[in-house]
């Protein structure tokens, strides 16, 4: 990958941030759809669309609505990605099961996105208080402004979460990457699933209906068949 890629997945990540929470919310920001769009900028839907998969049912259940500050699944997608495309042209790996391992590095640091959103609604606070002020005194045009530097808050907290996330993954990949494929490999369906279930789990836990358990257990047998299956 050159810099003119980087750049360009960095781009993405800002669009798909403010989907998230601060502008349209065309649901663009889900895993399942930030993933593979990330994907195509760079050449490889495929690989997004894999991330997107193992992803998506984690933190369903866990939207940023009102106060609640869930972590930034958007941007763990979109960093995991770009870490998969990253090993690829640099150690020539490919697969699954390195799709797998991004993961599995992305996950855990997408509370990062929690402290970047966090410091944003900080700042925003203080921004509509100095809106109000300046609707108060007619002053629009400064009130306005307060709405955009608003948004531009959510911009660079979604852009330093896919940084971050980025640069220690990719830190940590680089060099453990080429000892750990082989065990990933191995472990390859039982690890693909393992997510999916766990995420399917986690869902269920936030669905109001009396029979979560029965669910679960019909899913994770469902599961378990399909790998006999196979």
């Amino acid at each position: 990958m050159v810099v003119a890629d980087y750049l360009l997945a960095a781009l993405v990540a800002v669009l798909v941030g403010l989907d998230r929470v601060a502008l349209a919310q065309f649901m663009i920001s889900r895993p399942l759809v930030a993933a593979p769009l990330v994907g195509w900028v760079l050449g490889n839907p495929l690989v997004g669309l894999e991330v997107g998969m193992l992803l998506e049912l984690l933190w369903l259940g866990r939207l940023p609505v009102g106060a609640a500050i869930p972590p930034d699944d958007t941007q763990v997608a979109v960093a995991a990605t770009v870490m998969a495309l990253s090993m690829q042209s640099a150690h020539g790996l490919s697969g699954m099961p390195l799709v797998i391992l991004c993961v599995l590095f992305a996950i855990p640091l997408g509370k990062f996105g929690q402290v970047f959103e966090r410091l944003a609604r900080c700042f925003n606070d203080r921004l509509a208080v100095n809106g109000q002020t300046y609707l108060l005194s007619g002053d629009f045009r400064r009130a306005g402004k307060m709405h955009l530097l608003g948004v531009a808050s959510f911009a660079v907290a979604s852009l330093a979460t896919a940084t971050v996330i980025v640069l220690l993954g990719s830190l940590v990949l680089h060099t453990v990457a080429p000892f750990l494929i082989g065990a990933v490999r191995e472990a390859g369906l039982s690890l693909q699933y393992s997510l999916i279930v766990v995420g399917a789990a986690a869902l269920l836990g936030t669905v109001n209906v009396h029979r979560g358990v029965s669910l679960f257990t019909a899913a994770f047998s469902g599961t378990l068949l399909v790998l006999w299956l196979r």
